[in-house]
């Protein structure tokens, strides 16, 4: 299609959607208004059903479960695919420098970036558990902990540079960790039915409302998701990074 076609085409678009759009933010709700049952009935269900607090990882481990479960499986699925695509055959080593871009110029490493990334690192790595530990209570859990114990992974990168942070980062590890967290998630469904219950029903002592240890098999399955997000976004994280690298020639050149 030509250039202007596709200009003229965008254009018609977007008028369309602007002079839809003051119809459509009129025909909106109430700001906190919502039509529907279902957040008032988890809201007051949850607590006596299950003992949490947290009414979303109520509804992401236990009232809606396995829907949760299919999120994890195309989150296995994407790092899967991403690492096939990238990883190849290509081995790396620590000492690997930076690959050389024409016209680009790589700055030393920041002291100040350096100072940062140590000082919040563990910092960021510590903030991670307690997310998870505490996704039946406050907001947060599984994954959102994840992602921030892969930050804190990210930060070390920063803060110690390649080589240090590629002599911790194991692939074989992470790889273990984002398969069997996924693996952790959908085994766990099984053990209910060895007792006669339901795939992914909730069997477990709830204990204590607003106790660490509540919500039954959402513990579980919390850090299970916390397992697998933390090791894929670390999978993802080695991939990348290995294709800035340089390979070296053959002999060690």
């Amino acid at each position: 299609m030509p250039r202007v076609a596709r200009i003229w085409l965008f254009l018609v678009s977007m008028g369309g959607i602007a002079a839809a759009l003051p119809f459509v933010v009129a025909g909106l709700p109430p700001f906190g208004a919502h039509p529907l049952p279902y957040g008032d009935m988890i809201n007051h269900l949850a607590p006596i059903q299950r003992h949490v607090t947290n009414m979303v990882t109520a509804v992401n481990f236990d009232y809606r479960g396995f829907d949760t479960l299919g999120e994890e499986m195309m989150l296995f699925a994407a790092v899967t695919g991403t690492a096939v695509l990238l990883r190849g055959s290509r081995e790396d080593s620590p000492a690997d420098r930076p690959e050389p871009t024409p016209g680009r110029v790589i700055p030393p490493r920041s002291e100040a970036v350096a100072l940062a990334a140590r000082l919040f690192g563990p910092v960021t790595l510590v903030f991670g558990l307690y997310v998870v530990l505490h996704a039946q209570l406050t907001p947060g859990g599984g994954f959102q902990g994840g992602a921030i114990i892969a930050s804190g992974l990210l930060l070390l990168f920063l803060g110690e540079g390649y080589p240090c942070w590629r002599s911790l980062m194991r692939t074989g590890l992470l790889d273990a960790l984002e398969g069997g967290g996924a693996a952790m998630y959908a085994v766990a469904g099984l053990a209910p039915m060895a007792a006669g219950a339901h795939y992914l029903e909730n069997v477990l002592p709830p204990g204590q409302l607003r106790a660490l240890l509540s919500g039954g098999l959402m513990l579980i399955l919390n850090w299970a998701v916390a397992i697998a997000v933390a090791g894929g976004f670390g999978v993802l994280f080695v991939d990348f990074l290995k294709e800035t690298r340089a390979e070296q020639e053959e002999g060690g050149g």
